[in-house]
């Protein structure tokens, strides 16, 4: 299912707007009137991610640069 949504109601409530796209639904964001952009779900093909680094492990003073480039 399609829906069209402002711009301003998915700023307000959007974790409902994106349990509606893992459910399947598709949104197109409008702003005064004038499409924006379309939030489509996922595939399941497309649902494969490779992780490059996982930033939640990162040190509070950074990465060492050759870490990071050593990842990608």
């Amino acid at each position: 299912m399609e829906k069209i949504i402002g711009l301003k109601e998915l700023r307000q409530d959007i974790e409902k707007y994106a349990e509606d796209t893992r459910r399947g639904n598709t949104l197109i964001v409008v702003k005064r009137s004038k499409p924006l952009f379309k939030i489509v779900p996922l595939r399941e093909q497309e649902d494969k991610w490779e992780e490059v680094i996982d930033f939640t492990k990162i040190r509070k003073g950074g990465i060492d640069i050759n870490e990071l480039l050593s990842r990608l």
